[in-house]
């Protein structure tokens, strides 16, 4: 509760913001340190601070369920979003362009929070508190400056990461180039190392706050985009001798109005209620308005090309919505999808929350599952010593709670067919989750190849698998800025 009042507060001060000139927000990077923080409450407000890109709102948090949000975003350039326009329509056909609000959105709007972060913590770091209260402060901020870079080095490759010698001459103009590869890879491991050391063990913390296994998990994210396959495989079996997770007998409970606090396998999620603290839009984005008896605005649909690749008893695609019928009276389904099912079922994943008071939902944002670890050691140890019996078994235990008969390792004795399965299991997984699909398909040189099966679109090439910078990005950076190939 402390984590949501404080956010409450943040929100409140932004949007006071927004409609009076005279009310301006605190900026923690122009505070004087001998004056603020001075307190362990001023430091937690900082650290609370830090977390608010990384919730999910519409306007600035990056997890949000609508067009602006990383899950929306990145499932619709593959086959389990479609849509009519916007992202989930040029996203599908991988036709961006530099000029594509929403394609370019992400970087210009969050790469400054990193800086924000790097400032807090050097704010924290000459603070007069005790030296136990900043080194578990800065662990937050760094697990949250990990996963932010993380997310926007997976979509457009190497970011802009100021230094703080240049955040603290503010006044002087200096243009940066993007980060070397390298660098920008270990810029994001450090980090993540680094909380892991402070952060509580997992459970110790208030729920949609950091423990060690969220950092190991976005190692693990890094370490697959990588393929460090090595890697993948300790920080798996970090988590799992954590003993403290488990997969939950129940996958569609997971998203019910209390799933996420009450599941073991949940690792991390963004709490979620009516006021907006923290918003999940989704039914508004995947219902139709004729869905009762709370409608959306139909913005996007799944295709069926995906339905069709669940096998029948698959309890996963429970929420992936064939047939309804309306407050019309009509009964829609394929046979009759109207212009709400002609490309796919709703891809509603979440319950529909039909007592909600308001467009919003109280249904958490999962991010990250104990089932992810589980086929991330699968997928390591298949890559790296070729498919065996203990990798099966990994992808077998995913797959028995989701009502499916086990696997034969003897029918997937070859790397690329034991790959195919790793991809559709986790496409059959993590559906509207966190977008991750994208970076797996990516990962095994599947994503351009499958649009173009999938939409037979001249604008898939190879250089589509980063997203383009703005054309204001690339001339603010004066020569040093260089643009993704193909967007130029």
């Amino acid at each position: 509760m402390k984590m949501k009042k404080i956010l409450t507060f943040l929100i409140v001060v932004f949007l006071l913001n927004s409609c009076t000139k005279d009310l301006v927000t605190v900026d923690y990077s122009e505070i004087n340190p001998s004056i603020f923080p001075q307190s362990e409450a001023d430091v937690q407000a900082m650290v609370m601070a830090c977390y608010y890109p990384l919730r999910g709102s519409w306007w600035d948090g990056i997890n949000t369920t609508s067009e602006r949000g990383l899950m929306f975003c990145l499932d619709a350039t593959t086959e389990i979003l479609s849509g009519k326009y916007d992202i989930q329509y040029y996203g599908h056909l991988l036709n961006f362009h530099p000029t594509d609000e929403l394609a370019v959105f992400f970087y210009d709007w969050y790469y400054n929070k990193i800086s924000r972060m790097t400032l807090t913590i050097d704010q924290i770091n000459k603070s007069n508190v005790s030296d136990e209260i900043k080194t578990k402060a800065i662990a937050e901020v760094r697990c949250a400056r990990g996963m932010l870079a993380y997310n926007l080095f997976d979509m457009y490759g190497p970011i802009v990461v100021a230094p703080l010698e240049v955040l603290l001459q503010p006044t002087v103009e200096q243009p940066l180039a993007r980060m070397p590869y390298a660098d920008m890879v270990k810029f994001i491991e450090d980090d993540l190392i680094e909380s892991t050391k402070e952060l509580p063990e997992p459970g110790a913390n208030e729920f949609g706050r950091f423990n060690k296994a969220v950092a190991q998990m976005m190692l693990i994210r890094l370490y697959l985009h990588e393929k460090q396959w090595d890697k993948v495989l300790a920080a798996s079996n970090t988590i799992i001798g954590y003993n403290h997770f488990s997969l939950d007998d129940d996958y569609v409970g997971m998203w019910g109005l209390n799933g996420a606090k009450t599941s073991n396998e949940v690792i991390f999620a963004v709490e979620c209620d009516y006021e907006g603290t923290s918003e999940n839009q989704w039914q508004l984005m995947a219902l139709p308005s004729n869905y009762p008896p709370l409608g959306g605005w139909a913005t996007v649909q799944s295709t069926w090309d995906f339905y069709d690749s669940f096998e029948e008893a698959d309890v996963r695609k429970t929420m992936l919505i064939t047939e309804y019928t309306g407050t019309d009276g009509n009964v829609y389904n394929r046979s009759n999808p109207g212009d709400v099912m002609d490309l796919g079922p709703i891809p509603l994943k979440i319950d529909p929350d039909d007592q909600r008071t308001t467009s919003l939902s109280t249904v958490d944002i999962i991010l990250y599952r104990y089932a992810d670890v589980l086929l991330s050691k699968a997928e390591a140890i298949a890559n790296s010593s070729g498919p065996n019996a203990e990798a099966m078994e990994l992808v077998n235990v995913v797959r028995r709670r989701a009502g499916l008969e086990d696997k034969n390792i003897a029918d997937y004795g070859s790397l690329s067919a034991f790959n195919d399965l790793i991809l559709t299991e986790r496409s059959h997984e993590y559906w509207c989750e966190n977008g991750q699909y994208r970076s797996d398909l990516i990962r095994h040189g599947k994503f351009v190849s499958r649009c173009i099966e999938l939409t037979q679109s001249p604008y898939a090439d190879d250089n589509k698998v980063l997203f383009p910078f703005s054309l204001k990005t690339v001339s603010e950076g004066k020569g040093l800025f260089i643009q993704n190939p193909g967007y130029n």
